[in-house]
């Protein structure tokens, strides 16, 4: 913060001679003009004084604008943060869910084959739990109406289950961080 004209003007000393010299001055003067002059130099004091208090004010608001714009910058840079690490997770994700959803129930040969599969779905749940933690949530596709907004089309079919216009199948999975789309859904749509 600078100082600005007359700032902390008041809060230098005047020189010893001054003083004296104004003392001198004043007591050569009438009480009703030594009244007058103290009122004047008293309002100057105090306007000098609420210009003094209306800079801190402005410094303090500065300062409370400052920390904030601080405050939501670094949110929004660990926030972006996080989106690119999760963009460049959701093809590894993508896959580890496709390999849950081809897992069958006895699938593999005795216990041991079991509880791999029974880890591989703990796996799936829990990185499911932390992003969904983190705000990341998936677009649901499959008989909504096509969104453009949501939904990438790769294919279009005719179909007698659903109307025209409704998503008929989701090739790949699409997510939304928050309230933003960071990959849209890949859907084959009715004709």
């Amino acid at each position: 913060m600078t100082n600005g004209p007359g700032d902390a003007d008041f809060l230098k000393a005047e020189p010893e001679e001054t003083r004296e010299e104004a003392t001198d001055d004043i007591s050569s003067r009438s009480p009703e003009e030594q009244i007058a002059s103290l009122s004047s130099d008293l309002e100057e004091m105090r306007q000098e004084a609420a210009q003094a208090r209306e800079q801190a004010q402005r410094a303090y608001a500065d300062l409370a604008n400052y920390r904030k714009r601080t405050e939501e910058e670094q949110l929004s840079l660990r926030q972006d943060a996080n989106r690119r690490l999760i963009i460049s997770l959701l093809p590894a994700i993508d896959e580890l869910e496709l390999a849950v959803n081809h897992l069958g129930n006895g699938v593999g040969n005795g216990e041991a084959a079991d509880s791999w599969v029974e880890g591989v779905k703990l796996i799936h749940r829990k990185l499911h739990g932390l992003l969904e933690a983190e705000g990341l949530s998936k677009i649901e596709a499959v008989g909504a109406q096509f969104d453009p907004l949501q939904h990438e089309a790769v294919g279009v079919v005719e179909s007698a289950e659903h109307p025209s216009g409704y998503v008929v199948e989701a090739v790949r999975n699409g997510y939304r961080l928050r309230d933003r789309v960071i990959q849209a859904a890949q859907v084959v749509v009715a004709r």
